[in-house]
Parts: structure tokens; sequence; C-alpha cells
């Protein structure tokens, strides 16, 4: 059994926006010396001009180093084979998530088994500009999302033990920071749902949360209204208008309906693509998740959550400056068009089958 001390402090970086975010990644890339693993839904080759991840990785392959992608079929379409082939031809290991309706959503970087990057940042010349959140990671606390890395490599069906070894490792439960994640083999405790359920649950202050799209499954939104009803304050950051358009109406309906509530809504003026929970200014949580049904109920995620007192203080701090920028959202209850009602009871009908 691999066992280590209690972790006091963990070291730790924070990225605001995807560029930002980016920086921080090809550094530790360049620097790395054994092994480079990636997971990612969108990874494209198309951000060069500026941060050619696609030629660094291939320069590290061919240096010799273990080089791994996972990157998802769906998010990363639009890859061409000559990009693929370019890198499987360096050495580096490249493998598709193909799956007729799951998908890998999460957004992973290893370097050298001692550093590691995850949270909601892709790698797409569009999202350059985006408000996001990325955490960087040093230390003991990155032997979990290792593991956590190695049982989706096993899923796609990788076979380097230097990888798989890692789904073997036992490891404490206590722990002053740790991974969460949805794989089935995951201990109950720290099982992506029932992280956000006990969490939701037993928070007596506050919950702040930044989500992209909000499209809650039924439990959380009982979760949220129970909290609701013990007095806890709640915060939500939107934003006013998504990449996906379809979607800012469902963004819409809901916040109305959540709104009725008493939970507070806020509309940041440009697209922020973050995934935060913070519970009593206490406990945060940062990962790939939205607040929505499919990645509660199908996608793979990952997340880290924390309660070491100066990280939960940085993100407090990062909310608030985000909530101040945005605009505080009223609901038109008495205005709501006929289109909207429609909609709200229909969502109200089928909440129940998530």
């Amino acid at each position: 059994m691999i066992r280590w001390d209690y972790i006091r402090t963990m070291k730790y970086k924070l990225y605001t926006t995807s560029s930002k975010a980016w920086d921080g990644m090809l550094q530790e890339i360049r620097r790395a010396t054994k092994s480079i693993y990636m997971e990612m839904y969108i990874f494209l080759n198309d951000t060069q001009t500026t941060h050619d991840f696609w030629g660094l990785l291939i320069a590290k392959a061919k240096a010799g180093l273990d080089v791994v992608i996972i990157a998802d079929s769906f998010g990363s379409a639009s890859l061409s084979n000559k990009d693929i082939k370019a890198l499987r031809s360096a050495g580096a290991e490249f493998i598709y998530f193909s799956h007729w309706l799951r998908h890998t959503h999460r957004k992973i970087l290893i370097v050298d088994d001692k550093i590691a990057f995850l949270g909601g940042v892709n790698i797409d010349e569009k999202i350059r500009h985006w408000h996001d959140l990325q955490i960087k990671l040093e230390g003991r606390v990155v032997k979990p999302l290792l593991q956590s890395f190695a049982h989706a490599y096993k899923k796609v069906g990788g076979r380097r033990d230097s990888i798989l070894k890692h789904t073997r490792l036992f490891l404490v439960k206590k722990i002053k920071s740790w991974v969460t994640d949805n794989f089935y083999s995951t201990n109950k405790i720290y099982y992506l749902n029932n992280y956000y359920r006990t969490r939701i649950s037993s928070a007596s202050k506050s919950i702040k949360i930044v989500t992209p799209y909000l499209l809650p499954p039924r439990w959380l939104l009982a979760c949220l209204d129970n909290a609701r009803l013990r007095g806890v304050k709640i915060d939500i950051i939107i934003p006013q208008d998504t990449d996906i358009k379809a979607l800012n109406k469902i963004n819409y309906v809901n916040a109305c309906r959540l709104s009725a509530l008493g939970i507070n809504f806020f509309l940041s003026p440009s697209m922020n693509h973050a995934k935060v929970m913070i519970i009593d200014d206490a406990e945060g949580i940062i990962g790939s998740p939205n607040m929505d049904v499919v990645s509660f109920n199908i996608n793979m995620e990952v997340g880290v959550f924390f309660s070491q007192k100066d990280l939960v203080n940085d993100l407090c701090r990062i909310f608030e400056h985000w909530k101040n920028e945005a605009k505080y959202f009223v609901a038109p209850f008495d205005k709501l068009r006929l289109l909207d009602r429609i909609m709200i009871k229909t969502f109200k009908i089928f909440y129940p089958i998530f």
C-alpha cells in the first residue's frame, strides 16, 4: 500500500483565461524530461501562431519522452489525419475516446508525474480570450489525478504499464486535497455526483457557482432548493451570451426557474467557461463538469476539491471579481413570454427522468 502524510499545503497556481493557462501548460511541457500525459475534450492544432502545442509535443516525442494524448472524437473531430500522423510518427501515442453517446469532457495535463493542470480549458483558437479557470498543481496531490488519467487510458485501450500501474495504487482517504471523477471504480465518497450532493447538502452559509451552461439534473435542483430553505445564500454566475446560441434560451429559462427559489444570478458580459463551486467560503472545487445533465449523467469528468485556506481565498477573490463585472439578473416573472412559460412547464414535466 502506498501512503503518505496528510497534506497541509499544496503548491498551486490559478489561471483565469484560456491564453494564460496555455502559457503555463506550454512552459511545463518545455521543461518536461520524462513524460507528458494529456486528456482533452477539444484538442485542435490551430493555436500554433502563439501556442504551438503540436510542434512542441512532436519535438518532445522525438526526444524520447513518453507522450500520450487522449482526445475526444467528437470535441476534436476537426483534427486532420495529417496532424495525427505527424504525432504518431514522432513516437507519441494518440488515442481517440470514441463512444456513440458518452464523451471525455476532461481537460488534463500531467508532466513528469509531478505537475498537473486541470479545469475547463480546451485547446482551440476560438476560446483564446474566454474567461475560464485552470489550476496547476504540484506535489503528492498529482498522484490521484495520475490514477484517474490511468483509468481513462485503460478505458480507451491503452497498454503501457508505466501508466496502467497507477490504476492499481491504493490512496489514503483523509487528505486535504483530492480528485473526484465519475468512473464507476471511484470510491463512492469521491464519486462526482455524490460529492456535489453531499457538499451542497452540508452548506450552512453560502454556495457560489460558476458554470457556462445551466441545465442541472433533478437531484441537483432539489439540493439547491433545500439549501435555500435552510437559509443558505446561493450566487451563480453564467454568461449572458454563450458560444452555443441554442443554450442561451435554456440558461435563461433555468435562471428564471431558480430565481423563483431565491437563488441569485449574475450574467457575465463575456464568455465565461469556468466550472467552479465554493461552499461556505471554506471548500472549493475546480474541474470540468458543467451544471448540466450531460456532465453529471453521461460524460467523463474530473475535478479537484480542497479546503486549503489560501487557495479557497484566492478562488473567492476570483469569484467576487467576476461577480462585480457581471450584471445582476432580475427574472421578469410577470413579463415572461408565452413560449418561455411553456418551456418552464415542459422542463418541470421532464426533469424527473434525470
